[in-house]
């Protein structure tokens, strides 16, 4: 009964998003529209549900952001010819060879541009009337989490923008500076701001937006499986429910930790604080006293079949039709790869988990179909995180799901930032341990030891979710796993330039 109401809640969203979407294509006209709109909490609630339904937007992380673009900036994907033009992996395939002056990396970098500065006017929007109209909200409480929600979301916008067209962090080549948008229309101009100005905003925006969750969050009163069952647990607003899929309190903890990890190598100052955030994560205890949150690598996909690991996400994205979406990008089961598929080859896999013992790896043994075959029949292979059998049970809760933020990235941040040589083992000890690897000792015998080792799991752990190329480009990697003919300068980090500047949000 549960898993019906949370799909028709889910429903109710789309609908809520589609009539919102009505009106948040603003133009000059809609002023009174919009007054409408935030004049109920209603209108609120369906302003910030479209928001997060424009997140899961193919053009950003429904797909190219998460699958296919990104993963193709980092080498990720098998592309051995440049596909037809009129071919959906054209864009991917120049993406990968970081051929930015072609038109086909062009449009799909300006479609991700346009999309994020699109869900940041949306969340401007929430801010803006939220601040002012707090007669609309039942009580202060419920105001604060939907403000710090629309604020974590506009930042978590914004620090993809810095990661993916800003400049290097550190760096000492091409400088760029990047509109920081506060407007709340798209033909207003937002303001730019050298790298220091923009983070210094990032900074802002993250602390108002934990510090409205702070104690208002439901989060803080019931467990994430109890806000996920709401039938179980007494509260009013089953809004409030489901904080997995929304920027909950942790999650905002977790997003500070991932940006000033980034931040860290333009000033080490902030690498403290990423342990610090990573850590507040991993150490959080609920009301009983109980961890909020723990790795789950062996029970997701040992045990429950739970490839996208939700069960260990601090936020992921709600996607109905993530496996439709997934299945045509990158295959699942029993496909023939072929140009329209992002695939790998059994030498990459071979490859991309050297120095782990295969025998007994989950990620090994259950994220890959390593029975794909092209049309010659040679073998392939393809990912399976967000492959399912049509008739699971709670698909909603457990599969139709687009990681976001994970333990896993928390304790392989606190492993990289900590300055104990003996707590970044211990750490990654846990961690690995729930990839199926039971460590009998020590994998770094100093703290110079941490960065070949980590690099190696950003590739295993979130292969398609979209982080190996901000690693690559943080820590300024010259050559690229299986990109061995390109060297990799600054410039090839910068995709401002595929931006057309006439659009200046």
């Amino acid at each position: 009964m549960k898993i019906y109401k949370f799909i028709g809640f889910i429903a109710l969203l789309g609908w809520s998003a589609v009539s919102c979407n009505d009106w948040l294509d603003v133009r000059p006209d809609t002023e009174q529209k919009e007054e409408d709109q935030f004049s109920t909490y209603k209108g609120f609630r369906d302003a910030l549900t479209g928001c997060y339904m424009a997140l899961a937007n193919e053009d950003v992380y429904g797909c190219r952001l998460t699958m296919s673009c990104t993963e193709a900036l980092a080498g990720l994907w098998h592309m051995p010819d440049e596909p037809s033009s009129t071919s959906d992996r054209y864009q991917d395939y120049h993406l990968m060879l970081h051929e930015y002056d072609n038109d086909g990396a062009r449009q799909a970098v300006q479609a991700i541009y346009s999309k994020l500065y699109n869900i940041i006017v949306q969340a401007n929007l929430v801010i803006k009337h939220a601040e002012d109209n707090a007669a609309a909200f039942p009580d202060e409480a419920t105001r604060s989490v939907i403000l710090g929600e629309a604020y974590a979301i506009r930042a978590y916008c914004q620090l993809d923008v810095l990661r993916l067209f800003g400049e290097v962090p550190g760096g000492q080549g091409t400088k760029v500076s990047l509109p920081y948008s506060e407007v709340t229309a798209f033909d207003e101009r937002a303001t730019r701001y050298d790298f220091t100005g923009y983070s210094e905003k990032l900074i802002a925006d993250l602390d108002k937006a934990e510090k409205l969750l702070k104690d208002n969050d439901p989060i803080f009163g019931y467990t994430f499986e109890e806000l996920n069952a709401p039938s179980s647990v007494e509260i009013e607003d089953t809004y409030m429910c489901y904080r997995q899929s929304r920027l909950n309190y942790w999650a905002v903890k977790a997003l500070q930790s991932r940006m000033y990890l980034y931040l860290g190598k333009a000033d080490p100052k902030y690498l403290a604080m990423a342990y610090d955030a990573a850590k507040a994560v991993i150490d959080a205890k609920d009301r009983d006293g109980n961890p909020v949150m723990t790795l789950s690598g062996s029970s997701d996909r040992e045990t429950n079949g739970y490839k996208a690991c939700p069960n260990e996400c601090l936020f992921y994205l709600s996607k109905y039709n993530v496996k439709d979406v997934a299945s045509i990008l990158i295959g699942g089961a029993d496909v023939q790869t072929g140009v329209n598929y992002l695939y790998i080859t059994p030498e990459r896999l071979t490859r991309l988990f050297e120095g782990v013992p295969t025998d007994s790896d989950n990620r090994y043994a259950f994220m890959w179909n390593k029975n794909a075959k092209s049309s010659t029949s040679k073998k392939n292979v393809t990912i399976l995180k967000y492959y399912f059998a049509d008739d699971v049970e709670n698909k909603a809760l457990y599969y139709q799901i687009i990681p976001m933020l994970r333990m896993s990235e928390m304790y392989l941040i606190a492993v990289e930032t900590t300055p104990s040589l003996s707590e970044a083992n211990a750490l990654y000890k846990d961690y690995m341990l729930e990839c199926g690897v039971a460590l009998d000792k020590d994998v770094f015998d100093g703290l110079n030891d941490r960065s070949g080792e980590l690099m190696a799991e950003y590739r295993r752990e979130f292969f398609a979710e979209g982080q190996l190329f901000y690693t690559y480009k943080r820590n300024q990697v010259k050559d690229i796993l299986w990109l061995e003919t390109q060297e990799m300068t600054e410039d090839d980090y910068i995709l401002w330039n595929c931006v057309n500047t006439e659009f200046n949000p």
